[in-house]
């Protein structure tokens, strides 16, 4: 397939092709025929990207907070190399497409339908089942592909509540403010339609909107109280872009009182008061288009909201558009203001950037649709940088996240791996990292990357739900494994990964990484002349995520602890060297004030040799202490780690410290001794019985959180 995304580093605009996407469960698979591009939004976007690193922070001050406070903290190359990776991750551009269901997963679709969704730009796409809608029969392709950007407005349009005969104002009359012109007229209001720009305002004035031109000299709150007939005007809405806070300062002047003000666009927020406490005035800001938006229960998962108690959801709005189209009252005919093969989209964008005065630009996907739907494409990037020496073990990816291609990927590449193939779900990251770092291929098929006999060893950098199933079934495959942490989410799972194992000559290894570090390699060699118990304490400045983030969720992810802290459970086995006989987990809070994550919590681990580990993983500290830090007590001598960068000594003859310039978590080091396993033979880097022991310890843990009242 091809997919059009933007450079955010430089703003260039890249025509890629990728492996098409899966039809997860609950979506559906789409070949597109049309989409919109939503000029105010990728307008937006297209000049961000192409804006000089200065002008980026500036437009983005919490940003670059966050970017000085992981400087303090982590190092400032560290910090660099991670700028740099986000600012190279291409985004994917649009949210409007039209096309027709080639593969339903999803309840209420089949194969042929014609649907509308918030799909990107790209000739094939996988979308929920929520964010997709059946197009009638009477409302073409072309139509329908506003639906999305229509659903925006209506979303506005639902806040305000107007009623029949009411006055309103559209303030900015781009595309979303002329379909809201049109959505207010069929509801039996009068309008008043806003804009600088008199051709738009024209529009609005075919579809029977009065209109004022401030650009004219013409007084925006005189004419919505004209339009009032001097009472002042039931509602307005602001659909308008700008820095400006004229247009909200404007709305309450010509609003009467109790009036509704809905922002739908964007402009400054400079308000003054009493213009709003005279009149009692409400104002609200609308969130895309509708319900259920950002909420990943209704999105990913599929789960509706019941309509006696949400009547209007995101979906809701995308039909209820679609019924207005097919009974007339929404016209797009006029709103089409450019069409452009979908091979020739650099055009179409260069329109967006240089041509103000357009309006709807259409995408066409003329192509053949059977070559959308090659599983497998051959890449053709530098394979010099990815080939490895002539015995090189021969490595496939499963997982092009962005951890999978900042870190993984070139660790293994620069430990001596031959990287020859790449698969993500979604095929287009696996096309743009294989690119990047020279695979060979990239694929949205893993059985058949299973199933190729050439590759010798696959590391699996997927959520954490499918660490367990494609673990076993790398195994059985016959496959060397590398899986990120954790190895499962629960007991079953690591028992039948212990099968498979069992029954496979094949070497396992899990991502902890930091027992690789460096700095730990140092305390492990310090402590091993030490005989009696020791005492770690750990602590993990994790800090807050939202619950609703996928690794939360104790399905997906696991929860945090599951998911991050085995890390640390890993380092202090590691440290100790002796078996974990007993784990005691306990939750921050009391039983009246817990908190749905289990991401504030201490836990401590008994070894057989009598020393004992304490894990703090917390959620709650600032962001500016050091997100890690490791204390070790043995013998009258004392270690301190802190954040992987600073290590110090006290008490240990010859040893006092050392520091490094940049953090170094051994995630390289981990890495290549996987990969050196594999060429020279020899243990795993790992031993197995070490990863089973941390994962049945971390579950246990997780599961104390769970039931702890």
């Amino acid at each position: 397939m091809k997919q059009i995304l933007q450079n955010l580093a430089n703003g260039e605009l890249e025509m890629i092709e990728a492996p098409p996407p899966v039809a997860r469960a609950g979506h559906i698979l789409v070949d597109t025929s049309v989409s919109l591009i939503s000029i105010g939004t990728e307008r937006m976007l297209v000049d961000f990207g192409k804006a000089g690193l200065i002008a980026k922070a500036r437009q983005q001050p919490d940003k670059v907070k966050q970017v000085l406070e992981k400087a303090r903290t982590d190092g400032a190359l560290s910090t660099f190399d991670a700028v740099r990776s986000k600012l190279g991750q291409p985004l994917p551009l649009g949210y409007s497409n039209v096309g027709t269901v080639r593969e339903s997963r999803a309840e209420g679709f089949a194969e042929g339908d014609r649907v509308v969704s918030n799909g990107p730009h790209a000739d094939a796409v996988s979308v929920p089942r929520n964010l997709a809608a059946r197009i009638p029969d009477g409302v073409s392709d072309e139509a329908a592909s506003f639906t999305v950007v229509a659903s925006i407005g209506l979303q506005g349009i639902r806040l305000a509540a107007p009623t029949l005969g009411e006055a309103f104002v559209v303030t900015g009359v781009g595309l979303i403010g002329l379909l809201t012109v049109q959505m207010l007229r069929a509801q039996g209001c009068r309008v008043l339609a806003i804009d600088f720009d008199q051709t738009k305002l024209e529009l609005a004035r075919a579809y029977g909107a009065e209109t004022c031109n401030p650009g004219k000299g013409e007084d925006p709150v005189a004419a919505g109280l004209a339009l009032s007939r001097g009472a002042g005007v039931d509602g307005v809405i602001i659909t308008a872009s700008t820095k400006s806070s004229d247009p909200v300062a404007q709305a309450a002047k010509m609003c009467r009182k109790r009036g509704r003000i809905v922002l739908v666009g964007v402009t400054g927020l400079d308000l003054d008061r009493s213009d709003f406490y005279e009149k009692e005035l409400s104002f609200q800001v609308s969130c895309s288009y509708g319900p259920g938006r950002y909420d990943p229960e209704y999105e990913e998962k599929g789960n509706d909201y019941p309509i006696g108690f949400v009547r209007w959801t995101e979906q809701r709005n995308f039909e209820a558009v679609l019924d207005m189209m097919a009974s007339g009252a929404i016209d797009t005919s006029a709103l089409v203001t450019h069409r452009f093969d979908f091979d020739d989209a650099r055009s179409a964008y260069e329109t967006v950037s240089e041509d103000k005065s357009a309006l709807g630009i259409i995408l066409r996907y003329p192509h053949d649709v059977e070559q959308r739907h090659n599983r497998t494409v051959e890449l053709e990037g530098d394979r010099t940088v990815a080939s490895g020496s002539g015995d090189a073990p021969r490595i496939a990816f499963i997982g092009a996240g962005n951890y999978a291609s900042r870190v993984l990927i070139p660790a293994f590449r620069d430990g001596g791996a031959a990287l020859h193939a790449i698969a993500s779900s979604g095929g287009t990251s696996a096309a743009l990292h294989g690119q990047k770092h020279g695979f060979a291929q990239a694929t949205s098929d893993v059985s058949g990357l299973l199933a190729d006999q050439s590759i010798d060893a696959v590391a699996i950098a997927t959520r954490h739900d499918s660490h367990a199933r494609l673990t076993i079934e790398a195994l059985d495959a016959g496959k060397h494994v590398f899986v990120e942490k954790p190895l499962a989410l629960n007991r079953s799972d690591v028992d039948r990964i212990e099968q498979a194992h069992s029954k496979s000559n094949a070497i396992l290894m899990v991502g902890f990484n930091r027992r690789f570090a460096p700095h730990v390699v140092k305390m492990k060699s310090l402590l091993e002349p030490v005989s009696e118990p020791k005492s770690i304490i750990t602590v993990m400045n994790a800090g807050a995520i939202p619950v609703s983030h996928w690794t939360q969720d104790p399905d997906i992810g696991g929860g945090r602890i599951i998911g991050e802290a085995c890390h640390h459970v890993d380092l202090v086995r590691f440290l100790v060297g002796s078996p974990i006989i007993s784990v005691q987990a306990r939750r921050l809070g009391n039983s009246d004030s817990l908190d749905i994550a289990e991401d504030k919590a201490v836990i401590v681990l008994g070894f057989a040799d009598g020393s004992f580990g304490t894990i703090h993983y917390l959620a709650n500290g600032s962001s500016a202490f050091p997100k890690e830090r490791v204390e070790v007590f043995a013998g009258r001598r004392t270690l301190q780690l802190d954040n992987f960068i600073r290590l110090k000594g006290y008490g240990w003859p010859g040893f006092k410290g050392d520091r490094l310039w940049r953090q170094d978590k051994g995630q390289a080091a981990c890495a290549a001794s996987f990969v050196n396993t594999i060429r020279n033979g020899g243990a795993s880097p790992i031993p197995a019985e070490e990863l089973f022991e941390t994962a049945r310890a971390t579950i246990d843990a997780g599961e104390q959180l769970r039931t702890q009242t």
